[in-house]
């Protein structure tokens, strides 16, 4: 197993000074460095084969002992210096202070192909940045995490990805719903792949310090490494960097809503300088359209994080990291249109992206009214989002009054179709046939490219719990099943035509699959 190491993020940033491994607040630093800890008995349940290949890796590097022993963190590799980043965050809206990779461990960077991955272990043990944690990760978290990662990418949408998945042997201690009720579980590491780890909490964390120099060169190297194309540092560059930033944000939460992904957890420490879907904790699919829904338990209250907040909460983190660049701009002005421009852009991102949905490749006034009605419509009644939209494709705009039939399966109780409810959807399929008919698609053509935009398949939380007990008892097979459904996700797939279904009801309030909290 050979990588070409590069160790841009060690070498060009200031590391903390302090090699100690006991928590404590860092200054002056944009890391530490920190050796993983070594496991009891460490065991690949799991490797993403395409990942694999991404880092110039092949399937007899993944079965050697080197390969287990430096993805478990049982071994550093030569001529590496491992390492935890710093950074701060708001939580919930409030600012938390320092928090930092408080369970995850960048490895090395390395080049294949011309472009540079961070390689990085969550679950590998504790860091001056753990606070009271244990720095470790239990595999249901893990198979959660992984499939996650590597579902999201073959979606379209950004992301960090997942190599590896690892039981480490150990037990790990966890209270799964913060509710008292503690209990061991299997300890896990997943290997996690980006172009870079960076978060608006780490540039967040500098201006909040008053450390105008550190922040000055974090913003630096990271336009150097990964916004080069911006040219050299300079308020105008500073400028164009936060400009797309935000439109990177922006373009990544128009994905989720289009696949009807909820995050969970958008603190600002979760939001990537690339605009990459990272820390995948408690997420979720909309099975039901409930644009109200949060996985996250401690979100449960306040609602935060539900899907359709999430645009909205992408202009807040943007503004927070407005908020931290401003000492190297020292206008507001530029940065104040910027997040104006975020606004205007979703509004038109998202009804492009509707539109899209629904089979509308013209544009047309009307439209808007439209979408809207179709989102009442699938509030009426409990209605599955992935169904509804995949199985839309089949509508023939010459027979608006079939379509309620050839949609029910996404109804999840037909009882509750009450005549004013078909009435209401029969008007609705009568107002989208007239609209059909002004596009120059073929339905054949529409049904195309309507497949290309909604998935049949989606990593739902039932379908990972499955894996998640299926691995607890030493089977593997569903975790694969997953893995490989997921990477066609548009496709047919008639072989793996049992995932596409509405959610259990045994899955409807059971934990894991309906309340899941940041241990998740």
């Amino acid at each position: 197993m050979k990588f070409n190491l590069k160790d841009r993020f060690t070498s060009q940033l200031p590391a903390d000074p302090i090699l100690e491994n006991s928590r404590r607040q860092v200054s002056n630093a944009c890391f530490s460095y920190v050796t993983p800890k070594k496991t009891a008995n460490p065991e690949i349940i799991h490797v993403s084969d395409d990942m694999l290949r991404t880092l110039g890796l092949t399937k007899k590097d993944s079965a050697t002992k080197e390969f287990l022993n430096v993805f478990t963190g049982n071994s550093v590799m030569p001529n590496t210096k491992p390492y935890a980043m710093c950074y701060g965050g708001h939580q919930f809206g409030n600012w938390a202070g320092q928090l930092g990779d408080g369970r995850a461990i960048n490895l090395a960077e390395v080049e294949h192909n011309n472009k540079i991955w961070a390689l990085q272990l969550k679950g590998a043990g504790e860091t001056p940045y753990s606070r009271s944690a244990d720095g470790l990760a239990v595999l249901r978290s893990s198979v959660r995490e992984y499939l996650c990662s590597e579902a999201m990418y073959h979606l379209g949408v950004p992301t960090t990805r997942a190599l590896s998945l690892a039981l480490t042997g150990d037990n790990v201690l966890r209270d799964m719903l913060y509710n008292g009720n503690a209990a061991y579980e299997k300890g896990a590491v997943v290997t996690r792949v980006a172009p870079s780890f960076l978060r608006f909490g780490s540039f967040q964390l500098l201006a909040a310090k008053e450390d105008i120099s550190t922040l000055t060169t974090l913003v630096n190297y990271t336009i150097k490494n990964h916004y080069s194309h911006l040219g050299n540092p300079s308020k105008e560059t500073y400028i164009a960097f936060f400009k797309e930033v935000a439109e990177r944000t922006l373009e990544m939460i128009v994905h989720w809503q289009r696949v009807g992904f909820v995050h969970g957890v958008m603190n600002t420490d979760n939001m990537s300088i690339l605009g990459l879907t990272i820390d995948y904790g408690p997420y979720g699919w909309l099975d039901d359209y409930n644009p109200d829904w949060t996985p996250n338990t401690t979100d449960a209250e306040n609602r935060r994080y539900r899907y359709n907040n999430q645009p909205n909460v992408g202009l807040w983190n943007l503004f927070q990291l407005a908020n931290a660049l401003f000492p190297l701009v020292n206008e507001a002005a530029p940065l104040e249109a910027i997040l104006d421009d975020y606004k205007l852009g979703y509004d038109k991102a998202s009804l492009k992206m509707m539109r899209s949905k629904i089979g509308l490749f013209t544009e047309f006034d009307t439209d808007y009214k439209l979408i809207e009605q179709l989102e009442e419509n699938l509030q009426r009644v409990e209605t599955d989002m992935t169904i509804f939209y995949r199985n839309l494709s089949t509508f023939n705009k010459n027979a608006p009054k079939e379509a309620l039939n050839s949609i029910k399966e996404a109804f999840y109780n037909t009882n509750t179709l009450t005549d004013d409810v078909k009435t209401h959807w029969n008007n609705w399929f009568t107002s989208y046939a007239s609209r059909l008919k002004l596009e120059k698609t073929t339905d054949n053509e529409r049904k195309v490219k309507m497949n290309l935009t909604n998935p049949k398949y989606v990593l739902r939380n039932y379908m990972a719990q499955l894996a998640i007990d299926a691995a607890d008892n030493g089977n593997y097979a569903v975790l694969d099943e997953l893995y490989q459904l997921l990477k066609n996700p548009y496709k047919e797939q008639p072989e793996h035509q049992k995932w596409f279904a509405k959610r259990p009801d045994w899955a409807k309030h059971k934990v894991g699959c309906s309340m899941l909290s940041c241990s998740s």
